[in-house]
């Protein structure tokens, strides 16, 4: 299936003038990187045991990096072709949006989230799952409720609501996931990144990194601002102790002090010393 979209400023493709989707960028390279080098090695048999999704080997072998690594690995220029097209036409736009570490967030969960549930509804398979999809798939959601009625081109011919075209899709992984017998193609792992999505992005949970950030900004401003408060405090009944002992040394000379008096005055010599500037 093909398709485009527009939206304004679609036709800027490679996004001169606003800010950089650093990324989309990244994970593009990632995986077309990992891609041609599997590819050209001829180690596909070899690592998609390993790093792939194995619903078996995930829980008896204890595999648990997998639900992370199979996200890089495809299986056929298609597949990563077709991901990583839709990733950058349809997540540079939300990237832009929600900004880079929470776009980051958001594509790891909805992967990984999506890997663990086709875990739960296969745990004896033996078969690696391979591929973004689950993550694209939430990717896709997500401009879906962002964009609802950005237009969609199938075929550069046909126009169709973001909104109509996401929900289609969303129909044909869900009557799909229920076929039985084998399938190249795991639509299970695909609706699963769409719900996840869903629950990701209507609970709050996308807001919860920035609240959590601002929090502790709060936090450590308010404990500067107490810092400075008892510092000020410290320094002010300083000054009077050591204006005190000053006169007392003015009218009975330094051999009168005590013990205790001079550690005050040689501390404030000390303190007061420290931030006075220097030529």
């Amino acid at each position: 299936m093909r398709y485009q979209y527009t939206s304004p400023g679609s036709h800027d493709l490679f996004g001169w003038g606003r800010p950089q989707t650093t990324i989309i960028k990244s994970l593009l390279i990632i995986n077309l990187g990992i891609w041609g080098l599997l590819t050209l090695s001829g180690t596909q048999g070899l690592f998609f045991p390993l790093l792939g999704l194995v619903p078996r080997l995930l829980w008896t072998k204890l595999m648990v990096w997998q639900p992370i690594t199979y996200m890089f690995l495809h299986a056929g220029f298609a597949h990563v072709g077709l991901n990583m097209f839709v990733l950058w036409m349809f997540g540079s736009e939300l990237e832009r949006e929600w900004g880079g570490p929470a776009f980051l967030r958001y594509y790891l969960i909805t992967g990984a989230g999506a890997g663990l549930v086709t875990v739960l509804f296969s745990l004896q398979s033996t078969i690696p799952v391979v591929g973004a999809s689950g993550a694209i798939y939430g990717v896709l959601l997500a401009y879906g409720l962002a964009y609802p009625n950005r237009e969609v081109y199938i075929y550069f011919m046909f126009p169709v609501k973001v909104k109509y075209f996401v929900s289609f899709l969303a129909i044909v992984a869900f009557m799909a996931s229920f076929q039985s017998g084998p399938s190249t193609v795991s639509h299970l792992t695909h609706l699963s990144g769409m719900v996840i999505g869903w629950f990701y992005l209507k609970s709050g949970w996308q807001s919860t990194g920035a609240g959590w950030r601002q929090k502790v900004a709060q936090f450590r401003e308010e404990h500067r601002a107490r810092k400075h408060l008892l510092e000020s405090l410290e320094e002010e009944q300083l000054h009077q102790q050591v204006d005190r002992i000053l006169d007392k040394i003015n009218s009975d000379g330094y051999n009168s002090l005590t013990e205790e008096e001079q550690e005050i005055l040689y501390q404030a010599s000390a303190r007061f010393s420290r931030r006075t500037p220097k030529n």
